[in-house]
């Protein structure tokens, strides 16, 4: 038996999946947990690759392909040995948000769609440059060469030691800030715009390129960002929209148009098999309803089981979930508002929806920005750990506009990164490997609940 190997190297953890290569079921899995923050040095990522990989049982002789997706955006420096500068700052590092502020003032928010297809943010890899160019001179003065998470640790599977032979994706490139999805080539003026001076950066493969061999007959590939190989994973193609429920909430659609959205709400990214990925990203997803859970002094189930005894709309109780500030909307300061509360409405089932209806209705704002830059919408698929709540999954279908898909729980980001794996082993060849499981809820819209949820979000937003 041929297996294939799908790491998925998070800001908490990685996570390593052998597959079984001729049907990708899975063969033995480990996963090592990554040291907290939003800088880490990258020497421990490797450190807990190596021991989630021997968990996992090694890359023996029957391992014939490897695969890294990983975190988007981050920043990690080396100097002319190869020697990381100083510890890797993550895409949650929010230091650099003035930064970010500062490179949008100075083109302006159009050139920078029209550039890259995204706007800058604190998250994305030039806005860190610039940052650290700012306020440390000496460690920027000893960086010769700048890369992404994957990217170094795909380096180093391969056993390489030149920067020069630093390699990415266009997935993953396409979060830096200073690479075009669709020119394809990096645009060096913004990187030196942001660092003051030029650095070396990875050459970037095509979507099924190796970009080398662990060891003879155990190929590397290009490898990822996470979010473009849990698209590969789930087998989202056009017309599929990814609605991911976690910490924050993630919208993103593989589409056949590359986007240039000024607002800077969608993140024209490229995807993992030479299309895009276009992104929206909201601040407040699963910790919502757990901080509504706990207010209601109930767990994830009894929240679950209160928002399905309440009506649609929740009797016109409305949460607008802004806990954190907003990102869709661009709302940074705003704060979370329960309105509408009357005597009889204020019931634990009527907040428990509100909470569900609350995070939905901003998600289905992330999909109305998608579709306005013309991404079609055919079906949803709902991951995510919030997406395992039954009240999520049946009320998504009143609010969502689309039948709701709701894949079996699976590690989709390593199960992407085995899949480009494969074909990065077999010049290309689609793996013959079966759609994961999925029950389907059918749309079932109720347009009471995002129009009073509209009305009130637009009260916020109009105070903020």
């Amino acid at each position: 038996m041929s297996v294939v190997v799908g790491v998925d190297s998070s800001s908490q953890s990685v996570k390593v999946v052998a597959r079984d290569a001729g049907t990708g079921s899975v063969v033995r899995h480990a996963s090592v947990a990554h040291p907290l923050g939003t800088e880490v040095d990258p020497l421990a990522w490797q450190a807990a690759l190596s021991v989630a990989l021997e968990a996992a049982g090694g890359l023996d002789d029957d391992v014939v392909a490897l695969g890294v997706a990983a975190q988007q955006h981050g920043m990690i420096l080396l100097d002319e040995d190869g020697s990381v500068v100083r510890p890797a700052l993550l895409w949650n590092d929010t230091r650099s948000a003035r930064a970010a502020g500062d490179l949008v003032a100075e083109l302006g928010a159009q050139a920078w769609a029209d550039s890259t297809g995204s706007v800058p943010v604190a998250s994305f890899t030039v806005a860190k440059l610039r940052w650290l160019a700012e306020h440390e001179p000496a460690n920027a003065a000893r960086a010769v060469a700048v890369c992404l998470p994957h990217d170094w640790l795909t380096w180093h599977l391969t056993g390489a030691t030149s920067v020069a032979t630093l390699t990415t994706d266009r997935g993953d490139a396409s979060g830096t800030g200073y690479w075009s999805p669709v020119d394809g080539a990096y645009r060096p003026e913004l990187l030196a715009r942001a660092f003051g001076r030029g650095l070396e950066v990875p050459a970037v493969l095509a979507p099924w390129d190796q970009a080398g061999e662990q060891r003879p007959g155990l190929a590397v590939s290009a490898g990822t960002g996470d979010n473009m190989a849990a698209a590969l994973g789930l087998g989202a193609g056009p017309g599929d929209v990814v609605v991911s429920i976690g910490t924050s909430g993630v919208v993103s659609a593989v589409s056949s148009v590359a986007t240039h959205d000024q607002t800077g709400i969608v993140a024209g990214f490229a995807d993992a098999t030479g299309r895009y990925l276009p992104l929206a990203c909201t601040l407040n997803g699963a910790p919502v309803l757990a901080r509504v859970a706990d207010l209601l002094g109930c767990d994830h189930d009894r929240l679950s089981q209160l928002a399905l005894q309440a009506e649609a709309g929740s009797g016109g109780l409305v949460l607008v979930p802004y806990l954190e500030g907003e990102r869709t909307p661009n709302l940074p300061d705003a704060r979370g508002e329960l309105v509408g509360m009357t005597l009889a409405n204020t019931t634990p089932a009527n907040l428990a929806r509100a909470a569900v209806e609350g995070v939905l209705c901003g998600l289905a704002d992330g999909i109305d920005a998608l579709v306005a830059h013309g991404v079609q919408v055919r079906r949803v698929l709902l991951v995510g750990g919030g997406a395992r709540s039954s009240a999520v999954q049946q009320v998504a279908a009143t609010i969502f506009d689309a039948d709701v898909f709701v894949p079996e729980p699976g590690e989709y980001v390593a199960l992407g990164a085995a899949v480009q794996a494969v074909r990065a082993a077999t010049d290309g060849a689609t793996p013959n490997w079966a759609a994961p499981r999925a029950a389907v809820i059918a749309r079932a819209l109720v347009p009471l609940v995002r129009a009073q949820y509209r009305q009130a979000a637009d009260r916020v937003a109009a105070r903020v």
